[in-house]
């Protein structure tokens, strides 16, 4: 019997942990697979043994693991192989298939276009945006967001598109807040490239709101899972080969 297990990073955002779980509810409706379990790498329980452990226990003979993170870097690469190692080995007759992460898809750049334009209303050349993404020191993680900013940018045909990261690499949030709005004759509007709410994302409004009350033409836009494309980028890499 088939099983899919949902992994997420996890986080210590209540609100963060009760929206993942419903998200994934909504996509169990979706999904005609007898066996579907949510877990996390860390901070948030289940973590992945137990999640793994409810799929053996229901029956599971073959389990197709879906990471619900949007880029490869280091927890796709090597801390969820790891988890995962000893559960494999301690059910080997138990086939079990990692899917891939999001990726840089262009339907979900569509999405973060639209994302914005609900936010922000129409979108002029003289806005700028600032991606911001949680940050890796896999090297490729700059490599992904040239790629997400080029996009975005070409979608809705503003001038100046930079990146930012909350931690592990280069240029921090700080820094990118000062870069973008130096000189600003539009508005600035922050993209949290992110699929959940969580901590980071409150702390991230409020740096905006805080910058609102000074006067600054600044906004936030939302977290990309609200997008109903998002829900379908799952069930694809669920069913998918």
């Amino acid at each position: 019997m088939k099983a899919i297990l949902y992994i997420g990073h996890g986080t210590r955002s209540r609100k963060g942990a009760v929206e993942i779980g419903a998200f994934i509810d909504r996509v169990k409706t979706r999904m005609d697979v007898p066996i579907q379990e949510l877990c996390f790498l860390e901070l948030t329980e289940p973590l992945i043994e137990e999640g793994f452990d409810r799929c053996v226990e229901q029956g599971a003979t073959e389990i197709d693991v879906v990471p619900l993170f949007l880029l490869a870097a280091g927890h796709i690469k090597r801390d969820i192989p790891e988890a995962l190692s000893p559960l494999m080995a301690k059910y080997p007759t138990i086939p079990v298939k990692i899917k891939n992460p999001f990726g840089v898809q262009e339907v979900i750049l569509d999405a973060v276009a639209e994302l914005i334009r609900d936010s922000a209303g129409e979108v002029f050349p003289d806005d700028r945006l600032l991606i911001v993404g949680v940050g890796s020191s896999d090297p490729d993680i700059h490599v992904h967001f040239g790629r997400i900013a080029s996009g975005i940018g070409e979608r809705l045909e503003v001038e100046m598109v930079s990146v930012c990261y909350f931690a592990a690499t280069e240029p921090r949030l700080s820094e990118g807040l000062e870069t973008i709005a130096e000189g600003a004759v539009g508005r600035v509007i922050v993209v949290p490239y992110m699929l959940f709410s969580g901590l980071l994302l409150a702390q991230l409004n409020k740096i905006v709101r805080s910058r609102q009350k000074e006067g600054q033409k600044i906004l936030c836009t939302s977290q990309l899972s609200i997008h109903p494309v998002i829900e379908d980028i799952v069930i694809e890499r669920a069913i998918g080969e």
